[in-house]
């Protein structure tokens, strides 16, 4: 079994930082990819950012040059660092990550349980 467990949200003010974390235990192979989502009130989850294990990276117009993700592959844990956060950021955030299990290779996905993130002076 893989598990995902989020943690770094809270109450920031407008222009602030916050950095989430996601860590995943289990029996692990490989991570292939890693992203976050956000789920604002009354609206669809939407991806923030995602990394690949390729290392190619995608973000959401909407937090480019604001936000980075970034991984510790020795530590299955990723991260995504958010600068200059605005009230429209507030939501639900969850990691999301795929990849293979011990012994047999089977290829998993995972979500995590999701972390509030509330930017309001």
């Amino acid at each position: 079994q893989v598990q995902l467990a989020e943690s770094g949200g809270g109450l920031v003010q407008p222009g602030g930082s916050l950095r989430l974390s996601c860590a995943a235990s289990g029996s692990i192979f490989s991570i292939n990819a890693m992203g976050w989502y956000r789920q604002a009130p009354g609206k669809q989850r939407e991806m923030v950012a995602m990394l690949r294990s390729d290392g190619t990276i995608e973000y959401a117009d909407s937090v480019k040059g604001r936000f980075t993700i970034s991984g510790d592959n020795a530590k299955n844990t990723g991260y995504l660092q958010m600068n200059s956060l605005k009230p429209d950021d507030t939501a639900v955030y969850y990691c999301n990550a795929v990849g293979f299990s011990y012994p047999h290779g089977d290829e998993w996905e995972h979500w995590g349980q999701g972390t509030q993130v509330t930017v309001s002076s």
